[in-house]
């Protein structure tokens, strides 16, 4: 999917992900009322309010990116309605043509880590029938355990042609109580990084890795290091608007042939209406407003790569 996913950026000359990370509070009034006349105000409801708000923006929005990032917390927080909603928005997604990085960021061993691989990115056999349960094209995972943690999902990603994003320096302002911390004089996220390269050379696409890296927009010198570190590892990049980060901040997150990287926005695309810059599309016309903020953050990070 590395392969696919390059083609997709090449095609829409948009090196962005929207984060499909819905709150209730982010949704329109006139959806929730909706779904809940339906469902009632039930975990039902909220997951349909949910589901529909999701295909509103995608729909808007599917031509101008190439990927799609649902963070899974959003729908795991209303239950099992919740995780249907999380799962039709995934095959949703898949239908119109974007690639699907699940982000569950997941870290565990053994029999466990494989489980998280298998129902999020691979198959499983049931009796004489085999099923693909999530079917993400990507998912976040979290390194802390070392190799035993990450060694099932690439046993996956070579066996399902799919890939993993490793959470290498996070964009949150607490990350560096452990991800600065010196080794042998070098930062556990440099270690880290390293780390993603070595596992990435193992599964490589036509031009990069089926193993790629999260580093935060909010640390971009951080961003320059690891660039060189990981040279095959695709880059996910959080923490772009909402967090603080600017497109100027992220041009050394990208190779000279502006590839690279590719940089998530969540609520500042999908609660664009609630923004000033935004707010005459109104809440009746929110997945037009995410249409205009998606464009406004293609042209900045466009706009940064072309002049730096």
């Amino acid at each position: 999917m590395i392969n696919q996913l390059v083609a997709n950026i090449k095609k829409t000359g948009a090196p962005i992900v929207v984060g499909l990370d819905p709150m209730l509070n982010y949704i329109p009034e006139q959806v929730q009322q909706k779904a809940f006349a339906e469902y009632g105000e039930t975990l039902e409801g909220a997951a349909e309010a949910i589901w529909q708000f999701n295909k509103e923006i995608v729909d808007k929005t599917y031509d101008l990116i190439p990927a799609v990032k649902p963070q899974i917390a959003m729908y795991e927080q209303f239950g099992l309605p919740g995780l249907a909603a999380f799962k039709k928005t995934v095959d949703y997604c898949k239908e119109k043509g974007l690639v699907v990085i699940g982000d569950i960021k997941r870290g565990d061993i053994g029999s466990t880590s494989a489980a998280y691989a298998v129902g999020h990115i691979g198959k499983v056999k049931v009796g004489s029938k085999i099923y693909a349960p999530f079917d993400e094209d990507f998912v976040t995972v979290n390194p802390y355990l070392g190799s035993d943690g990450v060694n099932p999902f690439l046993d996956v990603c070579k066996e399902e042609k799919k890939g993993i994003f490793v959470l290498v320096k996070t964009s949150n302002p607490s990350s560096g109580e452990f991800q600065d911390q010196k080794i042998d004089g070098r930062p556990l996220y440099e270690l880290v990084g390293e780390k993603v390269a070595a596992w990435g050379s193992e599964v490589m696409g036509d031009e990069y890795s089926y193993v790629g890296a999260v580093v935060g927009a909010t640390y971009p010198e951080m961003g320059k290091v690891l660039r060189k570190v990981m040279p095959k590892a695709y880059i996910l990049v959080p923490g772009y608007g909402a967090q603080g980060g600017k497109g100027k901040d992220l041009v050394h997150f990208f190779n000279e042939d502006g590839l690279g990287a590719i940089v998530n926005s969540s609520r500042g695309i999908i609660a664009a209406y609630k923004q000033e810059q935004y707010a005459k599309f109104g809440a009746e016309n929110f997945g037009d407003a995410s249409r205009a903020a998606v464009e406004t953050m293609v042209a900045d990070i466009k706009g940064a790569l072309e002049n730096r």
